[in-house]
This record gives C-alpha cells, sequence and structure tokens, in this order.
C-alpha cells in the first residue's frame, strides 16, 4: 500500500507532515510518498529517526498557499497537491493526503481523479465523536449550494462509509435542520427530508446542531456551508472551553489540587476530543482515495490521516460508493417506470 502525502501544506511549515508520514509507515507497515520540494524533504529527513519507515521521495517544485484561490490551482502546474493527485491517477499510489488548501485539493481531485459514476458532487465527510462512539458529519466544506439530489448523495455514500470503514450493519441517517419535524428548515431540507423518507435509508428524521455529539445518528447530512460552520463552532467551544478552564485553575489553590487529582482522566476526555486523533476529512465520491487534514495538523494528525487513508481502502469503500448510488438510481428508475 502506498500513500502519498503532501509535505507543503498546512500552518506549521514541512517538518509535522515529514515526521507524520515517517510515523505512519512505521506503525502502519505502507509506503510513504514524501510530495514536496525535494531540498526541504531531505533537510526534515536528516533531523528524524528513519530505522524501519518506506520513504520515497517525490519532487514538487510549486505549493498552493492556504489563501490562494483558483487561479493559483489551474496555473501552478507543479504544486505538491497536483502531483500528489496525478500518482494517484497514474496508480503510482493507492492514496493522497493534504493538509494543505482545501479548496485545491476539492478543484483538483474532482479535475484530476473525476467523480464515480453517478456521484454529482464530492462531499468533505468526517468522522466526529459522540457519548456512543462516532458520527459521520457530511458535507463540512466541500459544496456551500447544494441541491436535494446532492444531499440525497451524500447521505448514500456516508450509508456505505459507516457499513464499510466501521462495521455498522445499518446505520442511522439524519438531516441537519433547525428543528425535528419535517416541516421544519428552509426548501432545501423540506425537500431533502421526503426524498431521505422515500428512500431504502434507515433515515430518522432531522436533528439540529446540538445532536452532533450525541450519538443520535450514524450519518448528519447537510450542506458544506452548514456543515463547516457547525465544525467550526464546534472547534472554537472547545478551544476556548479549554482556556477558560486553566484560567479558572490558576486562580484558586484547591482548584488547582483537584486538577491534580483529576488529570489522568481529564487527558482520556481530551484525547478523545482532539482533532489530531481523528486525522481529517475524506473526500467522499471521488474516483481515488483523498483525506483533506486539518491546517493545524500535527505529526499526530499526520499519521492518523494517513491511517485513515489506509482503512478507507481496506474497507474498499470506492468501490461499495458506486455500487449503492447506481443501485439507488436504478432502483429510483424502476419505481418511476
Amino acid at each position: 500500500m502506498r500513500v502519498a502525502v503532501d509535505i507543503m501544506g498546512g500552518d506549521y511549515g514541512p517538518g509535522n507532515a515529514v515526521q507524520g508520514a515517517v510515523s505512519a509507515s512505521r506503525e502502519f507497515n505502507l509506503k510513504v510518498l514524501l510530495v514536496g520540494v525535494e531540498e526541504v524533504i531531505k533537510e526534515e529527513l536528516g533531523k528524524i529517526e528513519l530505522t524501519d519507515a518506506d520513504v520515497e521521495i517525490v519532487n514538487a517544485s510549486e505549493s498552493i498557499g492556504m489563501g490562494e484561490g483558483i487561479l493559483s490551482f489551474r496555473r501552478k502546474s507543479k504544486s505538491s497537491i497536483l502531483v500528489g493527485l496525478k500518482l494517484v491517477k497514474e496508480k503510482k499510489a493507492d492514496a493522497f493526503v493534504s493538509i494543505g488548501n482545501t479548496g485545491a485539493v476539492v478543484y483538483l481531485s474532482k479535475k484530476e481523479l473525476g467523480a464515480l459514476n453517478g456521484v454529482e458532487r464530492p462531499a468533505l465527510a468526517l468522522l466526529v465523536p459522540t457519548l456512543t462512539g462516532v458520527t459521520l458529519l457530511t458535507d463540512v466544506g466541500a459544496n456551500a449550494n447544494c441541491s436535494a439530489n446532492h444531499l440525497v448523495q451524500f447521505a448514500l455514500m456516508g450509508e456505505v462509509f459507516m457499513k464499510a470503514a466501521m462495521g455498522i450493519e445499518n446505520p442511522k441517517i439524519a438531516l441537519m435542520s433547525i428543528g425535528e419535524e419535517g416541516s421544519k428548515g428552509n426548501d432545501l431540507t423540506r425537500e431533502v427530508n421526503k426524498k431521505l423518507t422515500s428512500s431504502s435509508l434507515n433515515f430518522i428524521g432531522n436533528v439540529e446542531g446540538k445532536d452532533i455529539y450525541s450519538g443520535k445518528a450514524d450519518v448528519i447530512v447537510s450542506d458544506g456551508f452548514t456543515g463547516n460552520i457547525a465544525l467550526k463552532t464546534s472547534e472554537g467551544v472547545v478551544d476556548n472551553f479549554a482556556r477558560m478552564a486553566r484560567m479558572e485553575i490558576m486562580k484558586n489553590i484547591f482548584v488547582k489540587i483537584g486538577f491534580f487529582l483529576m488529570k489522568r482522566h481529564l487527558k482520556k476526555f481530551y484525547k478523545k476530543i482532539d482533532y489530531a486523533e481523528y486525522g481529517g476529512a475524506y473526500l467522499l465520491g471521488i474516483n481515488g482515495v483523498c483525506i483533506v487534514g486539518h491546517g493545524r495538523s500535527n505529526p499526530v494528525a499526520i499519521k492518523n490521516a494517513v491511517r485513515l487513508a489506509r482503512d478507507y481502502l481496506k474497507g474498499k469503500v470506492l468501490e461499495r460508493i458506486h455500487e449503492r448510488i447506481n443501485g439507488y438510481y436504478k432502483a429510483l428508475s424502476g419505481a418511476k417506470a
């Protein structure tokens, strides 16, 4: 198994990506192709232990910055994102991982690899921790404007993913809205609710933002605009809650003692909600395996993003999504006939 890793993306420089990729190669027994400026990669590799790691450097002389737009995506023919995706297209890599510009990864993935037959829009899908395990939230940023058919396809892909990768036999599918009643929401969510209700999916109805981490549903579907806001709000709450907790702890000696006694348990809790443990988001619906990590990814997050790619490949998720989407539309055509 060969996973190409974009070394040039992220907020903290290439060192984190190189360390994480090398750790993944060693821990998961796979080959990583480090894609980026060759001299930079060699310099970072010289700082770490390479024993038992299978790595190869693939030179890409350009990089796409986090704030760059579509003109840069098209103009930079030697960017690390484009070079990495071409490795997948040419079967020189089995999967691609990037913590770079999300817009560039989504745009270039669709351009280079194409969408799976029957899929109109790829969707970014992220596993989030819940009270009972994990929930797949999709879309979290690939598509700001969606049609009802797009959201139905997101639901179908989410169902396949949770079956194949997470072993859930009959995933519970929910739709993000402003109320649990099917009549609540805007025109889009009301139409999607009707379509999902009449589908073969295990659709449990609408959920609200407060239900994301409750474990009520295995898959929560939304357009990318809503999903991204929900995700970023959650990240902000966690970060600021941790800061407020630290401020309160420093105010009182008795609170400090209590914190010391609870420290081991708090570490377990923090690990459960730490984004680094979840690696990144799956780009579902692309004719290839692509994982998009958080721009703030540390080496642990990079390593886990590579693990996500490995699990996606092992679960044969691509093939199963293709079968499910085509089966759905065949059944729909038969019903209309």
